[in-house]
C-alpha cells in the first residue's frame, strides 16, 4: 500500500473530540464536522499524503467492539475528513475494534484500517485485548473489500506483552502479524502517545518483515522527522500536529506545515 512514487508515507492523524455517549462528550455533530473538516484541510494544505481518521477523545475506550452510536458518528466525520481533504482516509476505531474501522472504510471508501493488535494479546488499560484477525479478514472478503489495507500496529503503545518481550519477540510479532494475520502495513511506536520509537526496534522489525512497509506510530517531531524519515517507510503523526505537541487539539496548519517540509527534506536523497 502506497500513496508515494518516491519517499516515505506521511499520514496525519484527526484526533476526533469526544463523540456522542461518549463520556465527555459536549459537542454537536454540526460542531464536529467543522472540526473535523478543518483539520483535514489543515493536512491537504500542509501537503500530507493521507488522512487517519481515529475516535481519541473517547477515552476510556472498549476493548474492543464499540457501540452503533460511535460507529455511526465515525462514519460521517471519516466522509467529512475525506471530502474535505481530497486525501485518501484511514479509519482507526479505539481500541482495537478492526471490524467496526472496516465497516466505516468501506461505507467511506477508506483506503485503510489501523488495527492496534492484530495478532496474539497484549495487556492494556482496557485489560486483556486479543486479537480477532479471522474474522476481519473474512470479513473484508465477504465485503469484496480487498482495497481497504491493514495497518497493523507492533508491541503497541499503552500495552504489555503477555509473553516475551523485548525487540526479538516484537520482531517475532510483525512475521506473525504479516504472514498469518495477513497486515499490508507493519506500525512500531514508543511505549506512550507522544513518546519515540526505540530506533534498534524499527531496525529490527524492517529486518524481520523486509518485504512490507515498516511505519512509524508515535514520537516522531519536526526536528527529528529528517533522521526518521531516512529509516523508516512511513509515519502516522498526531501529537507533533498540536499546539505545545499535546494531543487531541485541533491541528497548527504551521506546526503540519513544518513537519511535513522537515519529514520530505531527505526524500531527495533517498
Amino acid at each position: 500500500m502506497r500513496f508515494r512514487e518516491n519517499g516515505p508515507a506521511l499520514v496525519g492523524v484527526i484526533h476526533l473530540n469526544p463523540l456522542p455517549g461518549s463520556p465527555r462528550s459536549s459537542l454537536t455533530m454540526a460542531s464536529l464536522r467543522a472540526r473535523t473538516a478543518e483539520d483535514a484541510l489543515a493536512l491537504a494544505s500542509a501537503g500530507f499524503d493521507a488522512v487517519l481518521v481515529e475516535n481519541f477523545g473517547d477515552a476510556p475506550f472498549y476493548r474492543d467492539a464499540v457501540p452503533p452510536e460511535t460507529v455511526a458518528a465515525m462514519a460521517v466525520l471519516a466522509g467529512v475528513a475525506r471530502s474535505a481533504s481530497g486525501l485518501p482516509i484511514g479509519v482507526n476505531i479505539l481500541r482495537n475494534d478492526g471490524a467496526s474501522a472496516l465497516a466505516v472504510a468501506v461505507a467511506t471508501e477508506a483506503r485503510f484500517i489501523r488495527v492496534n493488535i492484530l495478532a496474539g494479546a497484549r495487556v492494556a488499560d482496557q485489560g486483556v485485548i486479543q486479537t480477532d484477525s479471522a474474522r476481519l479478514l473474512r470479513m473484508r472478503r465477504h465485503l469484496d473489500a480487498a482495497g481497504v489495507g491493514i495497518v497493523a500496529d507492533v508491541g503497541v503503545k499503552h500495552s504489555t506483552s503477555l509473553g516475551a518481550s523485548g525487540d526479538e519477540a516484537v520482531a517475532e510479532e510483525a512475521v506473525e502479524v504479516v504472514e498469518r494475520a495477513l497486515a499490508d502495513v507493519v506500525v512500531v511506536t514508543g511505549v506512550r502517545t507522544g513518546a519515540e520509537a526505540d530506533e534498534r526496534l524499527l531496525a529490527r522489525v524492517k529486518r524481520a518483515v523486509p518485504s512490507h512497509p515498516v511505519w512509524l506510530g508515535s514520537g516522531v517531531r519536526a526536528e527529528t522527522a529528517a533522521r526518521w524519515a531516512a529509516l523508516a517507510d512511513g509515519v502516522i503523526v498526531g501529537s507533533a500536529l498540536r499546539e505545545g505537541g499535546r494531543a487531541g487539539g485541533p491541528i497548527d496548519a504551521a506546526r503540519a506545515a513544518a513537519f511535513a517540509k522537515a519529514w520530505r527534506g531527505e526524500e531527495a536523497g533517498r
